[in-house]
């Protein structure tokens, strides 16, 4: 009889176990923006709060995120913005030439395209060393200049999500549109977010800055600040965000050091 249990048992974990790795990788980010919410100790400080990220601006749209477990990731990576080291990930949108590259250096060992060639939206929901890395997609246009909604690729951007040490980090991409409660719902909730600032090239100033202040997150971090000068944004977004200049390209947080009232990082060491 024990053996016939334990068979029986023995089956059912054969069926079960690739059952459970065809799972999708759970989001913190998500559980965290769906649950409700909680009375929090003051002499209560997770562990992972104090495990620190360093955020390097290299240029246009590529932000190095560099984490507690060494993993090295590069934002809309097209290999003319280098920082240091060759990035251990890299993610990819395919707007325009300066956002990716279909030949990147063979030593970066992960490459994760916001786009699909076969019609389908891409799917990134992956671990990598002490990241969690999903994607959002959107639409982007077809051709620079047409109305929003006009000749789009269906799915042809994505946002990215990047979640480590306790913090939730987005990179909106090259967003050509606004977002509906459907993008916002899988987003979730975001710490840090970096944000297309040109108001030409993607969105206007103002459809970005009503994005920006509906994510409510308590970084913002301009990127595609070519076209832009910095005081329109900041006039658009409101009075409700601090400003935070610094002169190096670099900086550090930890999901305790997060900043009490939003808070936009200009990095001016580019």
């Amino acid at each position: 009889m024990r053996r016939l249990v334990s068979a029986a048992l023995a089956l059912f974990g054969a069926f079960l176990t690739p059952a459970l790795a065809q799972q999708p990788q759970r989001s913190e980010c998500l559980a965290m923006a769906n649950a409700a919410p909680r009375a929090t100790p003051v002499a209560f400080r997770p562990a992972a709060g104090t495990a620190e990220v360093e955020i390097t601006y290299a240029g246009h749209s590529t932000y190095f995120i560099d984490t507690p477990g060494g993993l090295r990731i590069a934002t809309d990576y097209s290999g003319a913005y280098q920082v240091g080291r060759l990035p251990d990930v890299v993610t990819m949108n395919r707007a325009h030439s300066t956002h990716y590259s279909l030949f990147p250096d063979k030593r970066i060992p992960r490459v994760l395209h916001g786009w699909s060639e076969d019609g389908k939206p891409a799917i990134v929901s992956e671990r990598i060393s002490d990241t969690f890395i999903r994607n959002v997609t959107t639409d982007i246009r077809r051709y620079f200049g047409d109305d929003a909604g006009t000749d789009m690729i269906r799915d042809g951007n994505s946002i990215f999500i990047f979640e480590v040490a306790g913090l939730c980090i987005g990179h909106l991409g090259h967003l050509h549109h606004k977002l509906d409660d459907s993008h916002f719902a899988q987003i979730g909730r975001l710490d840090i977010v970096m944000v297309p600032i040109d108001g030409t090239y993607t969105m206007s100033l103002d459809g970005v800055s009503d994005i920006t202040k509906r994510l409510r997150a308590s970084v913002v971090l301009p990127m595609h600040r070519f076209a832009t000068p910095l005081d329109d944004f900041m006039h658009r977004i409101g009075q409700q965000f601090e400003i935070d200049r610094r002169s190096g390209r670099s900086f550090r947080m930890s999901r305790d050091a997060l900043p009490p009232k939003p808070t936009v990082i200009i990095l001016d060491g580019v």
